[in-house]
């Protein structure tokens, strides 16, 4: 009786047995095939390899409070005058009560973590896996690392209430312009973005206004997501007023915001 319930209710492990192909516990528990891959290589574990960096950078920075995030060159020296800003700033941002995320590496992302420890909050380096050697800072307290550098990016603004950008290559670039596409289409709102160094970022920002403004690609309101400064202070005093008064920022970024949906044609 037992035997023809069990027919009854799996037809499709029945129907696999008659036709001879194998079942899916035969399957799971089948070694691999001479020539075949690995499972481990495969796509599928992949999305599990990259589930838990997920679940591994959630569960860390959790109850990490309010945090800063530093972007800057890693090719940055100690001694540079670059370098001992970034110091600087790391340590007048923590502390005004806010932690110090970085990518964990040398340069500008060494500064922010070592200015993070002389305030006495939390250093967070987010290290990434690259094809040659990287080592974190001796700055870092907290560290997580990572293979891929999308979950790594969303580690970097989740946990972050603003960025600080120090002058830097490609990398940089990437987080800025991540950052600002962010904040234009609202999945992220009330979120300073700062650009320290003005000699370094004018050239930018005039190419910003003179091609892409100038070509009609973004708007007006579109560059007033970005706030220059060469002040540590300044830059301290708008993230707080960002926390403080949040319709300040929000206002701003809504002019963008409205901005993109009428030019996608959502009015």
């Amino acid at each position: 009786m037992s035997e023809n319930k069990n027919k009854i209710d799996n037809p499709n492990i029945n129907r696999a047995a008659r036709m001879g192909r194998r079942t899916e516990d035969e399957r799971l528990l089948a070694g691999p095939a001479l020539g075949e891959t690995p499972f481990y290589k495969t796509d599928t574990w992949r999305v599990m390899r990259i589930m838990g960096e997920f679940v591994e950078g959630f569960d860390a920075l959790a109850e990490l409070g309010t945090a800063v995030t530093i972007f800057g060159s890693a090719r940055t020296k100690p001694g540079d005058a670059e370098y001992e800003t970034a110091v600087s700033v790391a340590k007048t941002l923590g502390e005004a009560g806010f932690n110090i995320i970085t990518g964990g590496g040398p340069g500008i992302m060494e500064a922010g973590n070592k200015g993070a420890k002389l305030a006495g909050v939390q250093s967070v380096g987010l290290n990434i896996e690259l094809p040659f050697e990287q080592h974190l800072n001796p700055h870092v307290d907290l560290s997580i690392d990572f293979r891929y550098f999308f979950t790594r990016k969303v580690m970097l603004v989740k946990y972050a209430q603003a960025f600080v950008i120090f002058p830097g290559g490609f990398g940089t670039m990437d987080e800025l312009f991540e950052s600002l596409t962010l904040i234009q289409t609202g999945k992220v709102q009330n979120f300073p973005v700062v650009l320290f160094d003005t000699s370094y970022w004018s050239g930018l920002v005039d190419w910003l206004k003179n091609s892409m403004l100038a070509g009609g690609k973004i708007s007006p309101e579109d560059l007033d997501l970005l706030i220059l400064t060469d002040s540590a202070e300044e830059a301290r005093d708008a993230i707080l007023r960002c926390l403080q008064d949040q319709a300040w920022r929000l206002q701003q970024e809504e002019g963008a915001r409205n901005v993109a949906r009428r030019a996608y044609g959502n009015k």
